[in-house]
């Protein structure tokens, strides 16, 4: 969009939002001026502040809980009593309050055990409590975010501007679907998206003012070591040399791990609560959750602030019945640190795999977290599974040590609130340079400089300014490949289903706007009739281009996404047809993968989406 001012760049976290801004006219190449907004938010009733960053949390008020004009904000003074709450005040009265606050919307967003759309959240709440979806809860934080920007700059319109979004590197077709829509509902018009662990480098790369290249070199392998609220991510981005400038290049991206922030927070509070019952007093399921968020609080202080020792942690009563007065009791910095590091950071060598446990027949809707509290666990595996990552690239070939058992990263750089801690940072670096001793490789540095709470918002605005032709690139495509599963034709045989083919229908690198044509190859498509189609992804079968045919794979290759259930149009057919189709990959410029099938004559096409729902979607057109 020409006309654009600002390339803004949206932080859309699990626990905390935010916004960050290039004015398009006073930038020059990677001298950009850049700034982050002053999110405007309720930080208690009636009361407006003006923060960096938005919490990601919802609050649900009771119809008669709010006094007239208590919950106005600078675009709406209209005193509406039934408005949600969204940002700081939500935090905070959520904490004692906890059945009406909705938080990790974002993990959320792309569980697909469930209908996404649907009103679940807060999942636990009862019948009393009005409930929103995953989706609307997302919509309310980008559109507070947008109201929040158009009110501090009324003469440059949030729909005028060019707008990147961050998503996790590791979000499926589906999740990306529904961020995109979230955006879009919220009035995002012009619309990118962009993963978080780039965002982060594009914010290192910015902020050294041109002087990264002196600190990156040909042949580097980066590290990008994402934990934030909700989710751990991992990326690697190799450093390329091309016409005697430097290119960086995203080769792998790890598994989305429900394992973060989140997660510490919660085995604090379990730690609190033994120190409780051993005094003699048992917490309900209530006071667990309102002890959850006082330990998140807690925690993100002990950790950033090494002056302090310990901090007062209040259990919210629930009555006299119950227990008689609110609960006190602290949490200190060596329990935070010792509790965190031996339990999500434990130092494990490098072919350590994260444990599968036996799960129950039966287990209460909630989101699908890993299994295994290690990060330094699930990091080995996924440089253990991306040892060939670098195997074919322009000017890695031959380099790398054949008896390796992971890459070898050269650098790492730390992006996550988690890390504000430097006891994390440390006990990161030291394991991945103990990996890399055992193997004779050179230590890894660590790239500094990165604004941990603010990188990812600042990165995304950098990419929107970036797509204008300015300032440097990090080439990428689709973080996977993409398949969709054929069935074999063959007489029926009892008791066996027919064996199914995968078919490539978008290689892993595939560039944003681009739409391909599955080579020479037709297929049969059912139409008037309900259908499924399944569809996988990988994150290490590289070499596969489009149209390549797998008749058989390795569990650890390909991993299964949401199949969809559809009927498509039947217009003109009988119920049952099967339709000569040609099948079209396409990566919108926005981010998001779509399949079509196309008919001989070109007139008709059925668009197959990415299941968000959990009964999948098709379109006939």
């Amino acid at each position: 969009m020409s006309a654009a001012r600002f390339a803004i760049g949206v932080d859309l976290g699990t626990t905390h939002s935010a916004l960050a801004y290039v004015d398009l006219d006073a930038s020059d190449g990677e001298r950009s001026a850049h700034a982050v907004l002053a999110v405007a938010q309720l930080t208690a009733p009636g009361t407006v502040a003006e923060l960096p960053l938005l919490p990601s949390f919802l609050y649900l008020p009771h119809a008669e809980e709010m006094a007239p004009g208590e919950l106005d904000l600078p675009w709406r003074e209209q005193g509406d009593e039934a408005a949600l709450v969204v940002g700081e005040m939500a935090r905070s009265r959520g904490a004692t309050t906890p059945i009406r606050l909705v938080s990790s919307a974002k993990s959320w967003l792309c569980h697909p055990g469930v209908d996404r759309r649907a009103a679940i959240l807060p999942h636990d709440a009862p019948a009393e409590v009005a409930r929103v979806s995953p989706i609307a809860a997302s919509t309310h934080y980008l559109e507070h975010l947008r109201q929040a920007w158009d009110a501090a700059h009324p003469e440059a319109p949030f729909a005028e501007q060019e707008i990147t979004v961050t998503i996790p590197a590791s979000f499926d077709p589906a999740a990306r679907a529904l961020t995109a829509e979230a955006a879009t509902t919220a009035g995002y018009a012009s619309l990118t998206l962009l993963e978080e662990p780039q965002a982060a480098l594009y914010s290192w790369i910015q902020g050294s003012e041109g002087r990264w290249r002196k600190q990156a070199k040909p042949g580097d392998i980066i590290l990008v070591v994402d934990v934030g609220g909700g989710t751990s991510d991992f990326s690697l981005i190799a450093i390329l040399e091309r016409d005697g400038n430097l290119e960086p290049h995203r080769v792998a991206v790890g598994d989305h791990i429900l394992l973060g922030g989140d997660n510490m927070d919660l085995a604090l509070a379990h730690l609190v609560a033994r120190k409780v019952a051993a005094a003699g007093t048992q917490l309900d399921p209530w006071q667990m959750r309102a002890l959850t968020y006082g330990c998140r609080s807690a925690k993100e202080s002990l950790l950033a602030d090494a002056s302090l020792t310990a901090l007062p942690i209040v259990v919210p009563s629930r009555g006299s019945k119950l227990i008689g007065g609110s609960i006190r009791t602290e949490l200190t910095r060596a329990e935070v640190s010792t509790f965190i590091l031996d339990g999500f950071f434990p130092q494990v060598e490098a072919s350590a795999r994260p444990a599968v446990r036996a799960r129950a027949g039966l287990t209460q809707l909630g989101l699908p977290y890993a299994q295994d509290a290690a990060i330094t666990r699930h990091l080995a595996a996924f440089l253990g599974r991306q040892v060939e990552a670098t195997s074919a690239l322009e000017g890695f070939a031959g380099k790398s040590n054949a008896e390796a058992s992971f890459l070898h990263p050269t650098a790492v750089l730390f992006n996550g609130g988690v890390f504000k801690s430097d006891i994390l940072v440390e006990r990161i670096l030291a394991t991945v340079n103990d990996w890399l001793y055992m193997e004779g490789a050179e230590p890894a540095r660590m790239l500094g400089g990165a604004d941990l709470d603010l990188a990812v918002a600042r990165g995304a605005a950098y990419y929107s300014y970036v797509r204008r032709g300015n300032g440097v690139r990090i080439r990428g495509g689709t973080a996977r490949s993409y398949y969709v599963a054929v069935e074999s034709a063959m007489p029926a045989i009892p008791g066996m289903e027919p064996p199914i083919q995968a078919l490539c229908l978008a290689p892993f690198g595939m560039e944003e706007g681009s739409e391909v044509e599955l080579p020479s190859q037709e297929f049969g498509l059912v139409v008037g009739t309900p259908v499924h189609f399944r569809f996988f992804g990988s994150s290490v079968r590289r070499q596969d281009q489009i149209g390549t045919i797998l008749d058989f794979w390795q569990a650890d290759e390909l991993q299964e996404l949401n199949e969809i259930h559809a009927t498509l149009s039947a217009e003109g057919r009988q119920a049952g047809d099967v339709v000569q189709v040609k099948l079209h990959a396409k990566v919108t410029e926005a981010g998001t993968l779509e399949l079509m099938a196309v008919s001989r004559s070109g007139e008709e096409r059925w668009k197959v989406e990415f299941d968000v729902r959990g009964a999948g979607q098709t379109d006939g057109q």
